[in-house]
């Protein structure tokens, strides 16, 4: 792999994890499409590249808070939703292993993934656009948040991006938080579904191929960006946030139905 490559992967997982951190989307959620967009790894190697990014830049982000103890995460809530989560990333990627196995062209499992992403992508940015006249719900049962908890965690891990968009609507939609508590809370389930679906990994023997010094190089830009994006996101408003969001949603779309149509063809 050329110089330049190397250089790409580093700019993309900072790019991504300071957008991530931003907006509690964790970054991988725009690494997965942009990496795949170029086509120089295969899905499950940029799947677990941007896992190991992702859960490098949410360590970092809800380390920081805790320590200078601006966390917002609510703990009697947090927690179920981590431990379905962590579940949630066993399962999917019992999920994406069994797709693996299915599919003998690897090109589908790739245009599976970009469209599904687009499907949730274009999803929740209908819903920011009319959250504003949605009821919103405080779901409090302990069982309820698992079992929230576990459809993110396995849909975030099924589709190799940590976390993502969809983790913000349902902490609005169900928990009734604002933009920053849910960005922090976001983060937090993105942590144990992270951890969990990245340690199924390594105890069934599925690690990808991939190269060592990416894998340093996008956990080192995965960290560098939560730092900056912890900043920012001190330093500018709410709207300023959602405003990011939505430009981030747009995005993000644009490379699915690219990536979409490079996969089939």
């Amino acid at each position: 792999m050329s110089s330049y490559l190397y250089l790409l992967f580093l700019m993309v997982s900072f790019i991504a994890s300071v957008a991530g951190s931003v907006c509690g989307i964790g970054g991988g959620v725009i690494i997965k499409p942009v990496l795949d967009a170029f086509g120089v790894l295969s899905v499950s190697s940029i799947s677990f590249l941007s896992g190991c990014t992702v859960l490098a830049m949410s360590f970092y982000s809800i380390l920081k808070k805790h320590l200078a103890g601006e966390l917002l995460v609510d703990m009697v809530i947090g927690t179920p939703l981590a431990v379905g989560a962590a579940a949630g990333g066993i399962l999917g990627k019992i999920l994406f292993q069994y797709v693996l196995n299915v599919f003998t062209d690897k090109d589908m499992i790739g245009a599976v993934q970009a469209s599904c992403l687009f499907l949730m992508t274009a999803g929740t940015l209908l819903y920011t656009l009319k959250k504003e006249n949605i009821r919103t719900y405080k779901v409090n049962h302990g069982a309820a948040c698992s079992a929230i908890g576990l459809f993110l965690g396995v849909l975030s891990s099924f589709l190799g991006i940590g976390g993502g968009p969809v983790n913000l609507v349902v902490l609005f939609c169900f928990f009734s938080m604002d933009t920053k508590t849910a960005a922090q809370n976001s983060l937090y389930i993105i942590l144990f579904s992270q951890i969990t679906s990245l340690c199924s990994i390594w105890l069934t023997k599925t690690v990808p191929d991939f190269s060592c010094v990416l894998l340093v190089l996008m956990v080192l830009g995965g960290i560098l960006g939560g730092a900056v994006g912890r900043i920012i996101n001190k330093n500018i408003s709410e709207k300023a946030v959602d405003q990011l969001f939505i430009i981030l949603m747009v995005v993000i779309m644009g490379f699915n139905i690219y990536n979409v149509y490079q996969f089939i063809l």
